[in-house]
């Protein structure tokens, strides 16, 4: 029998830096995850600076003996129109990152104890906590496994009319031929929005490494839009024809507008178990990391005393950070027609709305500073 006072399902971003925040405050905390890692994950694989700063990550250390892609500019555009090229000197505006290694690295370092390779199977109430797998007491049970967390599931946070971002991803190390005809240049990322603008595929390389994938606020016939997206990106000679493997699926909620509760008595969800993505470029890992940021105070706070009006602060807490929620049924809806038209013309004809518009303020939010990672105070 483990006895703990956090128990965290989920290994990746959110979970790992929950549980660094807490293990330097003193707490007792696990994590398990169904997967061994280092573990393949699907994502296009890009961190903003503010990412960086927030996880307090050396990146001197870092590339050293991980993938750490600088990013100056990105060429934006419609699949088969015009492309405008955003370019950002001096600084890297992001960086590519593998997140196989991005896991890893954040889980080794997260001070936690580790139980890997180990699927959550059940969770009893107790009087005091949580029995999970009829060998874990914990006083709290986080949820950060992502789109399909069974935490988000026995808390019943999913909800049945749910509209989830659907994507489809390969990333592969390219041979010396590819990478010599490969004309995707490493600092600029290629982003192709799809003629419904419901959806964007990419192609980003990072180092040796090449990222292609697509993404679409409803699922309806995916495979048909990945397939014509890499026509595309074939007939320009921008991809190899002999893809290695299939595309891997995922999905993930945009906030604004999922229904999930992410705390009850003794239970709280983070990152995308919380369905935390941003609503323009659908993007998890900024959202995940302060979500687990902001979670840490309130968790402090509650005196391990966990139940529900000691944990909605962090609802709160979210609120101040990414806005009100506004749930409605079917993201693809949250734009009228005539605006998604004029929203096209701007962004495929105006450097300037693509550059400071797109890409400045809603694919990297540069307009918010990052959270502090060590500044909490816990009353």
């Amino acid at each position: 029998m483990i006895d703990t006072d956090v128990l965290i399902i989920g290994g990746g971003p959110a979970g790992s830096t929950l549980a660094r925040a807490l293990t330097r405050a003193g707490k007792h905390v696990v994590i398990m995850d169904k997967a061994q890692f280092p573990r393949d994950k699907v994502c296009a694989g890009w961190v903003t600076p503010a990412v960086m700063e927030e996880l307090e990550i050396d990146l001197v250390d870092y590339a050293r003996d991980r993938v750490l892609q600088p990013i100056h500019g990105f060429l934006t555009g419609q699949i088969g129109q015009h492309s405008v090229q955003s370019e950002f000197p001096g600084e890297p505006a992001s960086y590519g990152i593998r997140r196989i290694e991005f896991d890893h690295y954040l889980l080794q370092r997260c001070g936690a104890r580790l139980l890997l390779g180990q699927a959550f199977k059940s969770m009893q109430r107790e009087s005091v906590g949580w029995l999970v797998n009829d060998t874990i007491r914990a006083g709290l049970v986080v949820g950060a496994g992502g789109h399909f967390c069974p935490v988000a599931r026995s808390l019943r946070a999913r909800q049945p009319r749910e509209t989830a971002v659907v994507a489809k991803e390969i990333e592969f190390r390219m041979s010396n031929r590819q990478k010599a005809e490969c004309p995707v240049a490493g600092d600029v990322p290629e982003l192709f929005f799809t003629p419904d603008l419901k959806g964007y595929g990419w192609v980003f390389r990072k180092g040796d490494y090449l990222n292609i994938g697509l993404g679409r606020e409803d699922e309806h016939k995916l495979s048909g839009h990945v397939g014509r997206f890499c026509d595309f990106l074939m007939q320009t000679g921008r991809i190899p024809r002999d893809l290695p493997g299939k595309f891997k699926g995922h999905a993930y909620l945009l906030y604004p507008h999922t229904r999930r509760t992410p705390v009850s008595d003794g239970i709280m969800l983070i990152g995308d178990a919380a369905g935390l993505a941003y609503a323009q470029s659908g993007e998890g890992i900024r959202p995940a990391v302060e979500s687990a940021l902001l979670a840490a105070p309130v968790i402090m706070a509650c005196q391990e005393d966990y139940r529900l009006e000691r944990l909605q602060p962090f609802i709160g807490e979210l609120e101040k950070r990414f806005g009100k929620r506004e749930p409605q049924h079917g993201a693809a809806n949250s734009t009228t027609p005539g605006l998604r038209l004029f929203i096209a013309r701007m962004l495929m004809k105006n450097r300037w709305f693509s550059k400071n518009m797109l890409i400045r303020r809603w694919f990297l939010h540069t307009q918010v500073g990052p959270l502090p990672a060590t500044s909490m105070h816990y009353s």
